[in-house]
């Protein structure tokens, strides 16, 4: 854009709109819609590419909701979202801003009541929102009828094709008018999803705002090296030391989900799961629960979480490091959003750290480790550094005293048992305390005892009686 834009307005969004927007806080356009609505109010097909938490939604359902006729009772905008979360994430932002002006907002996911559904589309809501299957399944049994869908939009694109959603938003396309308007957006648009749209749109509109920079600019990323062992350790160190509300820890298995959950919570940091494959009740509950904050920790897989809108998510962790470069940018697009500050931090062991300095490549975005000493984050010098400072001034441990007094009465008794074996003598030491019997008396006073444990036993001589006796008492005894 030539100029910035300060005005809804100014892009053709009407008073009422507007008006609901400021009631959220909301009174500027952000880049990528500043972009994007002039020409989807035009009607044109439009590719839109921007990285997560800049607004994207707004970006399209702004326009459509000024488009849409409430005064006709069909369904004219159809929104496909690859997962239950972000569908459900859509039709809120669709109440929110179109119920004040009359316009009906439907979602239709998987894992919900089909008959339920039925009976809400009859009631012909202008506004449907849904995940690929369930919206193939309504369409077949001809419960959805696209006939007078003008517009179809694809959420999360690259997301649909990545989870085996081509060949339902293909049948999708199909069942609708052959003049529909297009609009494909992601925050990242693969070889996929630009040849489904080479094929199906007419002259697009390419819309990206600094597609190169895929991460948000206000995110700061992060990583820790450990042991294998020490993963959920670090974690907790990670939490402690930044003490976020909220975060979000990805992990790549939805096997050691549970794991993880209970030794979270073993360390007092209170987790819940969302599995991809969990009932719609029990992960709208998780969500609602963790927005409110009720629990601090959200652990959770990419397809559980792709598209979620946390408010005020400060920090998502990377327990495990993504699939691939373009997964990165979608979790990390948990934080940091519409110009927020927000850190994403990545637990790797010594083996795993070349994905990082991949990822830093792919992305062109500083990827920086880090280590963690006496609650401090630092370089791995800096850490290197105070570890062998503190090692270097680490004193000598005291001696103990009484250790001193029996290592001196030890080496007195050695001195003391050598200078005695100079002079023949028995070993002064071992022989004091047993042997103190009573003094000799009567006929045998004045005689000089044997040294004890050699005397007489039974009438019977020992052996070896005379080693270590003095040489007069072998002398005596020699002419006995």
């Amino acid at each position: 854009m030539t100029k910035e834009i300060e005005q809804f307005t100014q892009l053709g969004i009407g008073e009422a709109l507007t008006a609901a927007l400021l009631e959220y806080g909301i009174d500027k356009p952000s880049p990528i819609q500043a972009e994007a609505i002039p020409p989807i109010l035009e009607g044109r097909d439009v590719l839109a590419q921007s990285q997560t938490g800049t607004g994207k939604t707004l970006s399209y359902l702004l326009p459509l909701l000024q488009k849409i006729d409430a005064e006709k009772k069909e369904s004219q905008v159809l929104v496909i979202a690859p997962t239950q979360e972000l569908a459900m994430q859509i039709v809120r932002e669709g109440e929110k801003y179109g119920a004040p002006i009359g316009i009906g907002t439907i979602g239709l996911i998987g894992g919900a009541s089909a008959a339920r559904q039925v009976e809400k589309l009859r009631q012909r809501p202008h506004l449907v929102v849904g995940t690929p299957g369930r919206l193939r399944e309504l369409l077949s049994t001809r419960k959805l009828k696209l006939h007078e869908v003008r517009t179809i939009v694809l959420d999360e694109a690259d997301q649909i094709f990545q989870m085996g959603g081509a060949d339902d938003v293909r049948g999708l396309l199909k069942g609708a008018l052959r003049d529909r308007q297009l609009i494909f957006l992601s925050a990242t648009l693969g070889q996929d999803v630009r040849g489904l749209a080479s094929r199906e749109m007419r002259d697009p509109v390419d819309v990206g705002i600094e597609p190169e920079q895929k991460l948000a600019k206000s995110t700061q990323h992060l990583y820790f090296v450990c042991q294998e062992r020490d993963r959920i350790d670090t974690l907790r160190r990670v939490v402690r030391h930044y003490n976020p509300q909220r975060v979000i820890v990805f992990v790549n298995q939805t096997e050691t989900i549970a794991e993880v959950e209970a030794k979270l919570n073993h360390l007092g940091l209170e987790a819940r799961t969302l599995y991809g494959d969990s009932d719609k009740v029990t992960r709208a509950t998780v969500l609602s629960q963790f927005r409110s904050g009720k629990f601090r920790l959200l652990v959770a897989t990419d397809v559980a979480a792709r598209g979620l809108d946390i408010p005020g998510l400060e920090l998502v962790v990377h327990l495990d490091p993504a699939a691939d470069s373009e997964h990165y940018v979608h979790r990390a697009g948990r934080t940091g959003r519409m110009g927020r500050k927000g850190l994403s931090v990545s637990i790797v062991t010594d083996r795993q750290a070349f994905i990082m300095r991949k990822f830093s490549r792919e992305l062109d975005t500083p990827i920086v480790e880090r280590a963690l000493y006496e609650g401090a984050v630092l370089s791995p010098e800096e850490a290197d550094e105070r570890r062998s400072g503190a090692s270097r001034r680490t004193p000598k441990k005291p001696a103990d005293p009484s250790s001193n007094k029996r290592n001196e009465t030890t080496a007195s008794s050695s001195a003391a048992r050598s200078h005695a074996s100079s002079f023949g003598a028995a070993d002064p030491v071992r022989s004091e305390a047993p042997q103190r019997a009573a003094a000799p008396s009567g006929a045998n006073a004045g005689k000089p005892s044997a040294p004890a444990g050699r005397g007489p036993k039974g009438g019977k001589k020992q052996p070896n009686k005379d080693k270590g006796a003095p040489k007069w008492l072998k002398d005596k005894r020699s002419t006995e």
